[in-house]
């Protein structure tokens, strides 16, 4: 008995990507169906980086397909291939560099860098290359939550090569500079500062890099927003009023220049006591949600106000790679997956289909 490959399509419309919420044949995802008699071969193209989901999507789609009378082995290939994505217009992408992430927040002491380090190292933990670029100039704190020393390689004087921890590409000024030396610039060497530290590394292959930002709307951010090709924004905040404020402010920056929000990340949002497990919201409650639904945006995760955390970005080791199988690092990997899909959803970018056109006089 030979099985038509309108009855696989059927039934692959009824199986649904838990993490797009999508089915695996409107999405495309489905492809080289190949029926052989009795047998089915196919692919399963993820558009996200998905190493702890492969296997649960592949049972999927068999299970699914066995309920097809009369089938007979079948072979299911799921894997991830993450491609650029389109960035502002007129905005030139990067070299080695598919799709960049900026993480922002309206004023400091969010936790913004914290989940910039960890979010890069989930995505790393899910399969992709990554690379995470710290951006605050006058506060680098990347080399110590990475636990990096010393100085990058120039091979050819002039470009750098990245530094790396944990399966991570990484550069920020504190490379360069003595950590104790303040960086007294003004706003034009700073953004300078910025384009050399991103254009003048030589990131190698990466599918996502993550731009840790300094808080605020200032020069730095303008200059992002302006002429660095963004694939999308996340904006980190805790649930008070005054934080959320200052976090409406970066949004609606990122808004004003076409970048798209991937989403809101609310930290420190409940804490819970280490002696007696009591918990409480110190900073109040729900302001992330009420929030993203002003802003139709997406709520990506809440992350708890917990030591470890801290201890854990102060030792080197953030938490996802220090506690891999804890609660909140498993957080973190659902936020950075979250993003990769928002990211996957949006428009792929066609620059390089197009050939270059060189005009001559003959």
């Amino acid at each position: 008995m030979s099985i038509s490959e309108q009855q696989v399509q059927s039934v692959l419309k009824e199986v649904v990507d838990p993490n797009t919420g999508k089915d695996f044949v409107s999405s495309r995802a489905a492809r080289n169906i190949k029926i052989t008699g009795a047998d089915v071969a196919l692919d399963i193209e993820l558009g996200y980086p998905a190493k702890s989901q492969i296997d649960g999507v592949r049972q999927q789609v068999i299970a699914k397909l066995k309920g097809i009378p009369g089938i007979g082995n079948i072979s299911a290939n799921v894997y991830s291939k993450i491609v650029a994505h389109s960035v502002q217009r007129g905005v030139k992408l990067i070299p080695g560099v598919k799709n960049i992430i900026a993480i922002a927040s309206g004023k400091g002491g969010v936790g913004k860098s914290t989940t910039a380090v960890n979010l890069a190292l989930a995505l790393v933990a899910e399969g992709a290359t990554v690379g995470l670029l710290d951006a605050d100039i006058y506060g680098p704190s990347q080399p110590q939550m990475l636990g990096i020393d010393g100085r990058p390689d120039s091979a050819d004087g002039k470009s750098l090569q990245p530094m790396e921890a944990h399966g991570l590409q990484a550069m920020s000024i504190g490379f360069l500079i003595d950590p104790e030396t303040p960086m007294v610039w003004r706003g034009p060497m700073v953004t300078q500062a910025l384009q050399q530290l991103l254009n003048d590394t030589r990131w190698r292959d990466i599918d996502y890099l993550v731009i840790d930002l300094p808080p605020g709307t200032g020069d730095i951010q303008l200059t992002l927003a302006q002429q660095v090709p963004v694939t999308g924004a996340v904006i980190v905040t805790t649930p008070q009023d005054i934080a959320l404020l200052d976090a409406r402010k970066g949004l609606k920056m990122f808004e004003k220049v076409n970048i798209p929000i991937l989403g809101i990340v609310e930290n420190m949002s409940l804490h819970i006591c280490s002696k007696c497990g009591h918990e409480e919201h110190i900073f109040g409650s729900g302001g992330g949600d009420r929030m993203a639904k002003d802003y139709q945006v997406e709520m990506l995760g809440s992350l708890p106000l917990d030591i470890k955390i801290r201890e854990q970005v102060d030792s080197g080791k953030p938490t996802v790679v220090a506690d891999p199988n804890g609660r909140v690092a498993e957080i973190y990997r659902e936020i950075a997956r979250r993003v990769a899909v928002k990211i996957a959803e949006q428009a792929k970018d066609m620059s390089s289909k197009f050939p270059t056109i060189v005009v001559q006089n003959t």
